[in-house]
């Protein structure tokens, strides 16, 4: 079985409220959040996609989008 990759980070920021559990849980640090206290992915290129942001988010604000 292939690991999948990361196609895009998909992100609300309507329904972010800058809570930055997303940010403490992604093991690679691809999250982070900006001047306005909204989830940004800074560094995609590193996601491994465990999902852990987007099961952990309590607003359901975030997805990670995989290929095959």
């Amino acid at each position: 079985m292939a690991k999948p990759k990361l196609e895009k980070h998909h992100i609300n920021n309507d329904w972010c409220k800058g809570c930055g559990i997303c940010v403490a849980l992604c093991p690679k640090k691809v999250l982070e959040l900006d001047d306005h206290e909204k989830v940004s992915a800074l560094r995609p290129q590193d996601c491994i996609c465990c999902k852990l942001c987007e099961l952990r988010c309590p607003d359901l604000a975030i997805e990670v989008e995989t290929k095959e």
